[in-house]
């Protein structure tokens, strides 16, 4: 059931359009409000509910809803649904391994896009203790092989970047 819904949210929400570095957006949700946290601007935007529940399911509002600064990749219910039926039953029914993926999705501190633009080529550790490679590639950022389509959506804890593929350990 659980599946079917997260399929169907994904089937409601259209691919994020990819966004050059030079033109990317760099405004937060107007749903968000000026004090919200990471989740709480998450939760404000339907394009995250996939995400959020998620979030929800692996026990990490209070990680990413505290006063910690923290940076966040976030995929959309898009980037979701590219993941193949046999890894969605796996990770929904697995909260360690859920939960180590969605901390893959997170870096310590402050990254808003000019820092991240100046990463390329550069690895950067995650809360799960592994690394991510930034890549800057004819005007486009990749973290692994996922596109930053939205940079620096602000939150009161931070910033997400919004990417087009759920990155994976």
């Amino acid at each position: 059931m659980k599946r079917i819904a997260l399929f169907a949210l994904a089937a409601l929400v259209s691919a994020a359009v990819a966004v050059p570095v030079a033109s990317a957006s760099h405004t937060s949700h107007a749903s968000a409000g000026a004090g919200s946290n990471i989740v709480g601007v998450a939760s404000g935007d339907p394009q995250f509910s996939t995400l959020v529940s998620l979030i929800k399911k692996a026990g990490l509002v209070n990680a990413l809803s505290g006063t910690s600064k923290l940076t966040v990749f976030a995929p959309t219910n898009a980037a979701f649904a590219k993941l193949s039926k046999s890894t969605l039953q796996k990770v929904g029914s697995d909260k360690k391994l859920l939960t180590s993926i969605l901390t893959y999705h997170v870096v310590k501190g402050a990254v808003p896009a000019s820092k991240v633009v100046a990463l390329d080529g550069k690895s950067v550790k995650t809360l799960n203790g592994k690394s991510i490679k930034i890549r800057v590639s004819a005007g486009k950022v990749y973290v692994n092989e996922a596109q930053v389509t939205k940079t620096d959506v602000k939150a009161s804890n931070n910033v997400i970047h919004v990417i087009d593929r759920v990155l994976i350990p």
